[in-house]
């Protein structure tokens, strides 16, 4: 990467359009890591009112990471901590009942915001756009692209050349860059033009209007997620900040005689429906905040590049229904994914084949939501049984489900409305037993016993920091910082002794993944770096199976492992979901309490490899072998075992 003084002002590390969610995540990051970035949208202002409001568990996690939770949660948003289903009585009769609630995040997900955290996207928008502008990025508007071309051979350092307009014809300009991303929305200049087709799942077979706004009712819900099904139609009502509801509002089905997928309604037609929805409960508006008409479509793009430079996501390669609340979600962690491959690539650690692995893992992803949400979808807007065909089942003695099938669906599906559930599949990143790095040491998840599986997440677990006895979560004691994540798991200190020291001499070695990449000014930095003292790729934490008053960092701890003074702690906190382990992150890990091991963990938070703790130089020549397959050296030699 050129230095800023180096480049001409007109050439970028990346041209960035839309300020969605999805390009603000990206910008973030990258900005944070010092790439110069153009940064485009074709509004005038944010979002003022509507669009996405639900961020999910996973998504708040990632938030923390980034410190950023703080300015979300000060706008004091709503939070959902269960679904309440409502249906027509089962006994007959007019109305609604409320017939179940669930957990919006069940117990069995271990999650550290156990709901899910509803805002408008404006005041999301604005959280990430102040943080840019801390580094120096200003979102230019109201400008567009208007062309694009790449080619490497031309220009092998910044191939991509853009155009760009002001939206009223008031200026133009063209700059070159590395890479440009495209996060426009549905309707994305970007996709058009490199004319990747769009798949549609389904057919459009619904058409919904949304309203936000203040009402005054007698519904006993309100302030909780719903879903309510009636024989006049169905609504989801979500709550929002500063009093505020949301309810979307099924106005026409495919299923209607005179069915036409572009109906539109009035705001006032809208309140009818929602009303004869809700009786005998009643509903009136104090005021209306936002409302729009649309018809749930489902489509994803076929691919998310051609050449690894120009990249779209968000919208611009998944739509769907917003009934799950997935969409921002899906684009914050489409973002992320890209956002750190860019930097391992661009900051000289990591082959450009990495960027190979962003379209699979996340239209994978993409996939799997469409899928649900079809499911999702479809039941929300069908009418249910009616009491007499209930009634008639029973009486020909077929039993009658306790759940119904759309119940049913979202139990299934919290794994991954959450974020939690989402998986990437096996390459050079996820470890397998496909993958180049073989070795005795490498714990196989379906055949070791370990609970961390590659391509997952990294699972939660409370330790104390030695330094200063603080309880923490391991999971966000490294910010995301483009970094791979070294978690030692040292087991008992009398157990491991030999083990730690080989692997910190072996780490150390002239040509290991660790010594490969020191950064150059490592003997510069300040004492009080706690997270990059010695390379801006790697953060080690090394965790003991000990209680803290135990461990003598200085006894315990070899120098090289040591110099995360920060990074070292005790497991010794009680866990509720391994209620009888000695040393609870240990047990959910899935890692011996004596022996330990050692779990790498990719810069967005998802497990690369796992590998035991042992003596001599085995740990560390599976770990050469694991990332010299996607980083730019060759690593060590295998060293002599032991």
């Amino acid at each position: 990467m050129a230095s800023q003084a180096e480049r001409p002002a007109s050439h970028y590390d990346i041209v960035i359009v839309g300020a969605g969610p999805v390009g603000l995540m990206l910008s973030t990051c990258l900005a944070r890591w010092g790439y110069k970035i153009k940064h485009i949208d074709n509004r005038a202002e944010p979002t003022a009112t509507g669009r996405a409001d639900g961020i999910q568990p996973r998504s708040l996690d990632l938030l923390r990471n980034m410190g950023l939770k703080s300015a979300i949660m000060a706008h004091k948003p709503a939070r959902v901590y269960e679904v309440a289903f409502w249906d027509p009585p089962k006994t007959g009769g007019k109305g609604i009942v409320r017939t179940g609630t669930w957990a919006s995040c069940p117990n069995f997900i271990d999650a550290r915001y156990p709901f899910t955290t509803l805002l408008h996207q404006g005041l999301i928008e604005r959280v990430f756009i102040s943080d840019l502008q801390k580094n120096n990025v200003h979102i230019q508007r109201p400008w567009t692209i208007k062309g694009f071309t790449s080619d490497e051979k031309a220009n092998p350092e910044y191939p991509v050349e853009v155009q760009l307009e002001h939206v009223d014809g008031e200026g133009c300009e063209t700059v070159r860059a590395k890479y440009l991303f495209g996060g426009e929305g549905a309707r994305s200049f970007i996709r058009d033009q490199l004319r990747i087709g769009i798949t549609h799942k389904d057919p459009i077979a619904y058409v919904w209007g949304v309203m936000d706004g203040v009402v005054k009712t007698n519904f006993p819900d309100i302030k909780m997620k719903c879903t309510i099904h009636s024989e006049h139609g169905s609504i989801m009502v979500i709550p929002r900040e500063n009093n505020m509801v949301r309810l979307y509002i099924q106005i026409a089905s495919s299923s209607d005689p005179d069915f036409n997928p572009r109906k539109t309604a009035t705001v006032e037609e809208v309140q009818a429906s929602a009303k004869r929805i809700l009786q005998p409960y009643s509903l009136e508006w104090e005021r209306v905040e936002w409302y729009s008409v649309y018809p749930i479509g489902q489509g994803i793009a076929a691919k998310y590049t051609l050449d690894h430079r120009v990249f779209l996501g968000g919208d611009a390669c998944h739509t769907h229904s917003p009934k799950a609340g997935q969409g921002m979600n899906t684009a914050f962690l489409d973002a992320l994914n890209l956002a750190w491959k860019i930097h391992a690539v661009e900051a000289g650690f990591a082959d450009r084949s990495i960027l190979e692995t962003y379209e699979p893992e996340r239209k994978e992803v993409a996939e799997t939501l469409l899928s649900f949400d079809n499911k999702y979808a479809k039941l929300f807007s069908q009418r249910p049984p009616a009491a007499s065909d209930i009634a008639a089942a029973t009486t020909t003695g077929t039993p009658v489900e306790e759940e119904n099938e759309f119940i049913k669906t979202f139990k299934e599906s919290c794994a991954f409305t959450s974020g939690y559930g989402v998986f990437y599949k096996a390459n050079a990143i996820n470890w397998s037993p496909l993958h180049p790095a073989q070795s005795h040491v490498i714990l196989d998840p379906a055949t070791a016993g370990t609970k961390l599986q590659p391509g997952r997440l990294y699972i939660n677990s409370d330790v104390t920091r030695v330094t200063d006895a603080n309880v923490v979560h391991l999971e966000q004691e490294v910010p995301l910082n483009g970094s791979f994540r070294i978690f030692v798991f040292a087991g008992k200190p009398s157990a491991t002794a030999r083990a730690l020291k080989d692997l910190a001499a072996n780490m150390a070695r002239k040509g290991s993944f660790y010594s490969a990449y020191v950064r150059p000014d490592a003997d510069s930095v300040s004492h009080h770096e706690k997270h990059n003292p010695h390379s801006l790729f790697y953060t080690v934490c090394t965790v003991f199976s000990a209680p803290r008053a135990r461990i003598e960092i200085s006894r315990d701890v070899p120098a090289l492992l040591a110099r995360y003074v920060d990074h070292v702690y005790a497991d010794d906190r009680w866990d509720r979901h391994v209620p009888d382990a000695k040393a609870a992150a240990h047990a959910k890990m899935g890692l011996d309490e004596e022996r330990g091991g050692v779990v790498v963990v990719r810069p967005d938070g998802y497990v690369g490899i796992v590998v035991k703790l042992d003596e001599g130089s085995a740990t560390v020549d599976a770990l050469n072998t694991y990332f010299g397959s996607f980083t730019t050296k060759k690593l060590g030699e295998t060293q002599s075992q032991l």
